[in-house]
């Protein structure tokens, strides 16, 4: 009854096309299953209706019928077992045709450094023919695994481009990153991956960028370098591991007082964090920031408590954003390339759809873009 209902309303909201003798009965069928199985109505195993069945749902003959499951059948949708009757395909058994839709799932869409990347992903996939379906999690642990069984459940693209949610700590979402894989559906991780899914990224070498980054404030004569970093994402993990690995290679003491972890909510708000961030800066010449983002906030607030950038602290971030141009003083920056960074990842996912065994990551090499933020001393 249920399965009679859906085609009902299918029916009435096609009620126009219906009316449309040049448009052929059995796509009418055809339609209806896809549209059933994007909407979960019907699920691997299902049974289908009876030729009886869907001739009375829908108004047509048996013979429209058994055209439309011939249809499905080539398009290994639907599967017609002698004496038991057509059921629905299972995914690894579905070998769809291409759909030409590829899915991008960013942590933000509409900020920061994310417009340029999807900017290029979308232009990239577009010279190429396909159609880029967007999600984004908020950097939400629980969004992104909605956002991922939706994809999985609809089995409608040809292949996905993730920027992981909270890649720094443990993950709740290893499952359905399994079940990626599990399904061969061709997956990059973007600006940043999870250690244990074998799934390939394209990223800055986030090691690389915190070490040239220390480099670069020790080669300008600071020796009490301050660290602010972010705690939930694998990039702050890295790039305090570059920073600390600069430290150690002078000769310098790891100072964890003067080490500030950070989480996703912490950047939305730092004025909030003032004073711990004050204190983390007490006897530093210099700071070495996550990002941009971080930067340019320390920056007011050094500002904000007489603090002379560069004079009294040098800052320096990472991504050589927007952001970097757009500070009071401008900053000094390790770049990450955000337009070749879009472009290479939908580049890379179109061979691996082609080709499964092409090797699909990359790691930019880290480059400083000098501004006015850094003081030698």
């Amino acid at each position: 009854m249920k399965i009679m209902n859906t085609a009902y309303k299918f029916l009435k909201k096609k009620g126009a096309e219906t009316m449309d003798e040049n448009i052929p009965k059995y796509l009418l069928i055809v339609n209806w299953v896809k549209e059933q199985l994007e909407k979960n109505n019907l699920k691997p195993g299902d049974k289908l209706n009876s030729e009886n069945e869907l001739s009375s749902m829908f108004g047509v003959s048996r013979q429209t019928v058994r055209h439309a499951v011939s249809m499905l059948e080539q398009e290994k949708i639907l599967d017609r077992r002698r004496g038991s009757g057509t059921y629905i395909c299972e995914p690894e058994v579905r070998k769809k045709s291409k759909t030409m839709n590829v899915a991008v799932v960013t942590t933000y869409i509409d900020d920061y450094i994310f417009p340029t990347i999807i900017k290029e992903i979308e232009r990239a996939m577009s010279k190429a023919g396909y159609t880029v379906q967007i999600a984004f999690t908020h950097n939400h642990i629980e969004r992104e695994s909605a956002v991922l069984q939706n994809i999985l459940d609809r089995d409608m693209v040809d292949g996905i481009i993730i920027e992981p949610t909270k890649s720094g700590i443990p993950k709740p979402n290893l499952e359905l990153y399994e079940e990626i894989r599990r399904r061969h559906l061709p997956a990059i991780f973007i600006n940043s991956y999870y250690p244990k899914i074998r799934i390939p990224h394209v990223s800055l070498d986030d090691q690389a960028a915190g070490y040239e980054a220390a480099r670069y404030l020790l080669e300008a004569g600071h020796e009490k370098i301050a660290g602010i970093f972010k705690s939930d994402d694998i990039q702050g993990h890295l790039r305090y591991s570059g920073y600390t690995k600069g430290l150690l290679e002078a000769g310098l003491k790891i100072h964890d007082e003067n080490v500030l972890w950070i989480d996703t909510e912490d950047i939305r708000n730092m004025e909030a964090d003032r004073n711990r961030i004050l204190r983390r800066l007490e006897g530093c010449t210099a700071c070495l920031c996550y990002n941009d983002e971080v930067a340019f906030e320390v920056v007011k607030i050094c500002q904000k408590e007489g603090i002379r950038v560069p004079e009294d602290m040098s800052v320096i971030g990472i991504d050589n954003s927007d952001l970097a141009t757009h500070c009071e003083v401008p900053l000094t920056s390790i770049e990450l390339p955000a337009q070749d960074l879009g472009r290479l990842a939908a580049e890379n996912l179109i061979k691996l759809m082609e080709d499964s065994s092409f090797d699909a990551g990359f790691e930019f090499v880290p480059k400083i873009v000098e501004r006015n933020s850094v003081k030698k001393v």
